[in-house]
């Protein structure tokens, strides 16, 4: 990858825990909120899909220019695994913010992953 920026993309892992169920329980809610939060952030929407699966929780994914989101929810355990992924620079924090108080999670966790890396300038970077 000669001449590739360090990373082509950046991955955030965002966990929703203490989330009301009824919240995690409806897909056109999670694709309400999924929406709002890519509105947010700036990004540019393409398509967006969700399904619920019996006897509950939802799984989606909003597809934005710049890459995507997705949502699978537990409600039994009042938990949401959120992933969005850009390769673009949008304003990722009012979106994470955006749906930690949509979803009323009165814990969250997020972690941001370097996707892409460009290993011949990263000394750091793991071994494959």
């Amino acid at each position: 990858m000669k001449n590739a920026p360090s990373a082509l993309g950046r991955h955030i892992i965002l966990e929703l825990y203490d989330c009301p169920p009824a919240l995690l329980k409806v897909p056109a809610q999670a694709e309400e909120f999924l929406l709002e939060a890519a509105q947010r952030m700036e990004a540019t929407v393409v398509n967006a899909q969700f399904h619920a699966f019996s006897p509950y929780g939802v799984s989606g994914v909003v597809i934005i220019q710049e890459s995507h989101l997705t949502i699978h929810t537990w409600p039994e355990y009042e938990y949401a695994a959120v992933d969005i992924f850009t390769c673009g620079e949008l304003k990722l924090e009012a979106g994470i913010t955006y749906l930690c108080e949509a979803f009323q999670a009165k814990k969250h966790w997020q972690r941001e992953l370097a996707r892409g890396l460009n290993l011949d300038q990263q000394a750091t970077a793991p071994h494959l």
